[in-house]
């Protein structure tokens, strides 16, 4: 939890392997004095009160927000390319001229990628986005520290959503997700 913020039942059983739903909610009701949750939809996000924070040392306090939803789908990547060692949520990628946050960087296959989860921004505002990695690729500082330049990965909602941003990126290395790919 002080990795990856929220979480959800079904990606904790998947992540320390659990077991069944009744397993799963034995081991939470044991650490409850550690974690605070809240319901959203059809299930229950977990996240780790000032008790739990002060147990494993960590200073980012959670609260809900409507910004739970877009971690917890990112959560759901990180499951989905088997749990990356090398895995950091809202890195900042800079040249010295583009500066960019992306949602995580990680490495898998040998190489270093990036995620980009689309779960409620507008199409603006990922363009915008896109244009700032256009602006670093462009530079050439990251491709010339790295001798190539990462993949953009993109994790969206819906195949319309999909088909933009993949219009979006043409130019630069990227792959892009639906949830229902992952799943």
């Amino acid at each position: 939890m002080k990795k990856l913020d929220y979480l959800n039942r079904e990606q904790l059983q998947k992540i320390h392997r659990l077991g069944q739903k009744r397993n799963a909610n034995r081991i939470l009701q044991q650490l409850s004095p550690y974690l605070s949750n809240y319901r959203e939809e059809f299930s229950t996000i977990y996240y780790l009160n000032k008790t739990g924070r002060e147990y494993v040392n960590s200073q980012k306090v959670r609260k809900k927000s409507n910004f739970v939803q877009h971690v917890i789908m990112r959560n759901d990547f990180y499951i989905f390319v088997g749990f990356p060692h090398e895995w950091r949520n809202e890195m900042k990628l800079t040249d010295g001229i583009n500066t960019v946050v992306c949602d995580a960087w990680f490495k898998a296959n040998g190489r270093y990628n990036i995620l980009e989860v689309d779960h409620m921004q507008t199409m603006k505002e990922n363009k915008a986005k896109i244009e700032r990695y256009r602006g670093l690729l462009e530079a050439g500082a990251v491709e010339k520290h790295f001798g190539y330049f990462p993949m953009l990965i993109w994790l969206t909602t819906t195949k319309l959503r999909k088909a933009k941003l993949a219009e979006l990126c043409k130019g630069l290395p990227h792959f892009i997700y639906t949830m229902d790919d992952i799943k």
